[in-house]
């Protein structure tokens, strides 16, 4: 699901957007924990009143939680994809306000904690809560089978083929992480509706779809690895057979191998090449500035050439001057 978080004060138009009715069919106060007292509005007001013992500004943290439109998700869901936002942000135990919406039959949820810790009178730092709520709503795609939105695809795993000359160096002095694999083929799997938009996904990612020498679906890497899709998914292969259909249109491992191959061979002659520019480029930069360098050495060595001259003239003039003149 999609989750959106800000720090932010305003306690009494938080609540007022929590409780209206006129843009969602139900409203409904779903926890109420860690305040004293019975309301949205006048647990905000609890939280602002305990805030003014610290410097802190901000004294709420307001999360939005949107599953999918096209999916039903129950309480429960909910319940625990906010207990993991607390562990890993770090709100765990804080007081909070829990409301659900619904409009149309599709239900979303609304969390809002104090960052006040009242132990220690001072407000609970959120370091980095984007990059850690997008961890775990690209978790809840995955974990609920949910197609993930493209915003969420994790674009660490790059296709070498679009690697600049020094990716490509980095590329092959590191090994591959299982985990990380894994979690490549489980995003193409979730952002995908079709056998082409995965072929498409996987593509992206330097993985090419194939038809197995069992007659099953593969993944060839640019190193000629195969992968089982079934496996590296995590599901059983009659869904990948439900999802992707016929794979007689697809080639096979070898083919596929040698495609990978000619593409590569492509762009080694294309980091060739521009090495060789490059080379061009700066050979006639060293070229250039010899010709300067020696251009200037003529013209120094000149002038001293002259300074001396000149020296030794008036050495002459000096010591002449010194001798008797009868």
């Amino acid at each position: 699901m999609i989750l959106k978080g800000s720090q932010r004060a305003g306690g009494t138009q938080l609540a007022l957007h929590l409780l209206k009715t006129e843009e969602n069919e139900h409203v409904e106060i779903h926890e109420i924990s860690g305040f004293m007292s019975d309301t949205p509005m006048e647990a905000f007001n609890e939280a602002y009143a305990i805030s003014r013992g610290t410097k802190c500004k901000q004294f709420l943290f307001s999360l939005s939680l949107s599953p999918p439109e096209t999916e039903s998700v129950p309480v429960s869901v909910f319940e625990k994809a906010i207990a993991d936002i607390e562990n890993k942000i770090g709100l765990t135990g804080q007081a909070r306000v829990i409301v659900f919406h619904e409009k149309e039959g599709r239900r979303h949820a609304h969390c809002v904690w104090s960052r006040i810790d009242v132990e220690k009178m001072k407000a609970i730092h959120l370091s980095h809560f984007k990059l850690k709520l997008r961890d775990v709503s690209r978790q809840l795609y995955l974990e609920h089978g949910w197609q993930m939105p493209r915003g969420l695809v994790n674009s660490i795993e790059r296709n070498p083929l679009n690697f600049t000359q020094a990716e490509w160096q980095q590329a092959k002095r590191i090994k591959q992480d299982p985990r990380i694999i894994k979690e490549a083929f489980q995003d193409c799997w979730a952002i995908s509706d079709s056998k082409t938009a995965f072929a498409s996904a996987l593509e992206e990612r330097g993985y090419y779809l194939a038809k197995g020498d069992r007659r099953g679906f593969v993944a060839v890497d640019w190193r000629g690895e195969v992968y089982a899709i079934s496996r590296w998914v995590g599901i059983k292969t009659k869904e990948v057979k439900s999802k992707l259909g016929n794979l007689e249109s697809l080639p096979s491992v070898e083919d596929t191998k040698k495609k990978i191959t000619e593409n590569f061979t492509d762009k080694l002659q294309h980091f060739a090449d521009d090495a060789f520019a490059t080379y061009e480029k700066a050979e006639q930069g060293i070229n250039e500035r010899r010709q300067s360098l020696a251009k200037n050495h003529l013209h120094q060595r000149a002038q001293l050439k002259q300074s001396h001259a000149s020296r030794w003239i008036q050495e002459a003039k000096t010591r002449s001057s010194l001798l008797p003149t009868q």
